[in-house]
């Protein structure tokens, strides 16, 4: 069987979904201000070097094969692409935030969504506000199992297992200690559906579309940290400093070297 299962983290689920993120219970607020002359932040990221190939699974080792097999490489196997990267370097699925903003634009955060369709989890790669919920659905006829871990880019914590999701929809709560702000989940039954998610603790963060592209708009005058992150190939972080309705072009980099 084809199959590269690693010990990164998962995203998974069947019925219904929702869980609670927080920060920790030392984290400052964030306060909402007017913003005055607001500076902008765009940029590309991309990726170099040699990027890791699908991780193919044989779909007939795993239940639901028949169902599941409507989304495959035409000879039995389903591929999960883990990094998506354009000819051109271009890198999608970066979340890239600015760290220590304490007050500015407000921090309207729309609930998260995450669909189980065709026994994948969509989007890849989603950004889940420190207060609020994300919502998974299921739109399969089919069950799914449930692992939940949280972690930082040394650890992994087990957060919840669920053999079986009731049909009516379940609801947990993972707790993301001071500094743990990534997680992701997994169904055992079906190992190729992963899901990666950030949580974020102010309004100014982006994640790179097909094109690598990103933008921040309406951020304070000051000097503040960015860090670009990606569930597979790590960390990119620099000291960011903004003036007064400047615009602000940077160009990030990862290296892969699988």
């Amino acid at each position: 069987m084809k199959q590269r299962i690693g010990t990164r983290f998962w995203l998974t689920i069947g019925a219904l979904l929702v869980l609670s993120l927080w920060m920790g219970t030392e984290a400052w607020a964030y306060e909402a201000a007017p913003v005055k002359d607001g500076a902008s932040v765009r940029g590309t990221v991309t990726v170099t070097g040699s990027v890791p190939a699908p991780q193919e699974f044989e779909l007939r080792r795993f239940p639901d094969h028949e169902f599941c097999s409507k989304l495959s490489d035409g000879h039995g196997y389903r591929r999960l692409r883990e990094v998506t990267a354009r000819a051109d370097g271009g890198l999608k699925d970066v979340v890239v935030v600015v760290e220590g903003v304490e007050r500015g634009k407000p921090f309207t955060f729309t609930e998260a969504e995450v669909e189980a369709k065709l026994c994948q989890f969509l989007p890849f790669v989603t950004v889940v506000s420190d207060k609020r919920q994300v919502t998974v659905f299921n739109r399969d006829p089919v069950p799914h199992d449930m692992q939940g871990s949280v972690n930082d880019q040394t650890v992994s914590e087990l957060a919840f297992y669920r053999p079986s999701l009731q049909a009516g929809g379940t609801t947990d709560v993972v707790q993301l200690g001071k500094g743990r702000n990534v997680f992701t989940m997994h169904c055992s039954l079906h190992p190729y559906m992963q899901n990666w998610g950030y949580a974020v603790d102010n309004p100014y963060y982006a994640v790179t579309d097909a094109k690598g592209t990103f933008s921040i708009e309406d951020l304070p005058p000051g000097t503040y940290r960015l860090k670009a992150w990606h569930p597979i190939l790590g960390i990119q972080e620099r000291k960011l400093t903004v003036t007064a309705n400047e615009t602000v072009s940077l160009d990030l980099s990862f290296e892969a070297n699988f």
